[in-house]
């Protein structure tokens, strides 16, 4: 539509169904073709993929509108994705693609050493699976695929979920290392990929304040900061989930990595179990609570953003005088200064005073791009309670 093309000139690499001319044509264009895509003028604007079906119709893969969309365009975007997380974590265990900032919009690869999982969230990489497989064995030739296309984005894009194996063998778990820690995934059934590469750098900030320390790391999942912290020399580590699967995993990590002496696994849901214990009189010296998204949607925004008020209230009275908490959001539609509001707000609630150590986001290999504020989707802070 006429001067509807001027926020994707300016980089944005979305485009809004109400934006295009969406005639007879265009409506029957199938889900996740390649198109050219023109401003009203006729002026090229690049080349996208289109799903008449969404909000965001089109996503644009590139801006050269003679571009070809092929295993070749997909091996080059892949292998310029290895050699930058190279340069940032070397090892081959990283998030490799991270979607429109890597240019490949709704695709997310993670790495595991020999093994990769996929995950396709749109129509445009549904239909390009069987090429950036291709593409992937082209440049890393891993000795495993999984896909993981379970994720609830694949509905709003009309697409059916699946998980399955597409090449090589998956016997039992992977091991996945993390700054010489290892830990024990499942990457069939674990949640997302198998593993949060995101918050790689803020465990590490937390274990290098953990000796000698009493630690409870609530929302654990596979126990990825309460083991780093007995790694790092804590003296008692209690990790809190709500899944016997993953608390089973966490105990198993926590034994190969030789600290199943220094920690405990309380299976509850969260929040009745930061009462308990405040109510028991319990205290650590770090507190870690680093929740799923609370705010799924826009229509959730005001009940979930509550929820991150309601946390820190909780997490804050366990938090022995001059002790840490450390407190995350992965909500994308939730913003940083009202992220930080509600942490606040919460804190003052458990009539505690604070100071903010560090406000920081997801790893070096989650990069955001830089016309979409919303994928710096992780908001974490670490703060001092007095």
């Amino acid at each position: 539509m006429a001067g509807r093309h001027k926020r994707v000139k300016a980089g944005h690499p979305w485009v809004y169904s109400n934006e295009i001319v969406m005639d007879a044509a265009a409506k029957k264009l199938p889900p996740g073709i390649v198109v050219r895509l023109e401003a009203g003028s006729g002026e090229a604007l690049g080349v996208a993929m289109f799903n008449p079906r969404t909000l965001i119709a089109a996503r644009l893969l590139d801006r050269n509108p003679r571009a070809v969309i092929d295993r070749t365009f997909l091996t080059n975007k892949i292998a310029a994705a290895v050699r930058l997380r190279e340069r940032i974590y070397p090892g081959g265990f990283y998030r490799l693609i991270h979607a429109e900032a890597d240019g490949l919009p709704g695709l997310i690869v993670d790495r595991y050493g020999a093994l990769c999982v996929i995950q396709a969230n749109t129509a445009g990489m549904d239909v390009l699976l069987a090429e950036l497989i291709e593409a992937l064995d082209t440049v890393l030739e891993p000795s495993t695929i999984v896909l993981r296309n379970d994720a609830g984005a694949r509905q709003l894009e009309g697409l059916a979920e699946d998980v399955r194996l597409v090449k090589g063998s998956l016997d039992g778990l992977t091991e996945v290392y993390e700054y010489g820690t290892p830990y024990l995934v499942d990457l069939r059934e674990g949640q997302k990929t198998g593993w949060f590469y995101d918050q790689r750098d803020n465990r590490a900030l937390v274990a290098r304040m953990a000796s000698g320390a009493r630690v409870l790391d609530g929302y654990a999942y596979i126990g990825g900061f309460g083991i780093s912290c007995a790694r790092a020399g804590a003296s008692d580590v209690t990790i809190l989930d709500r899944s016997a699967l993953s608390l089973d995993l966490s105990a198993q990590s926590a034994k190969l990595n030789g600290v199943d002496g220094v920690c405990k696994f309380t299976k509850a849901e969260v929040f009745p179990e930061l009462e308990r214990l405040g109510a028991a009189g319990e205290r650590f010296d770090i507190v870690i609570v680093d929740p799923p998204a609370f705010v799924k949607s826009k229509k959730d925004l005001q009940a979930g953003v509550r929820g991150y008020r309601k946390l820190a209230r909780l997490a804050a009275p366990l938090v022995t005088p001059g002790g840490l908490l450390f407190i995350a959001s992965c909500s994308h539609n939730v913003d940083r200064s009202t992220f930080d509001d509600q942490v606040a707000r919460g804190i003052e609630d458990a009539d505690r005073s604070a100071r903010i150590l560090f406000e920081g986001g997801a790893g070096l290999d989650h990069p955001v791009h830089p016309a979409l504020p919303e994928t710096a989707y992780l908001k974490a802070s670490l703060l001092q309670l007095d």
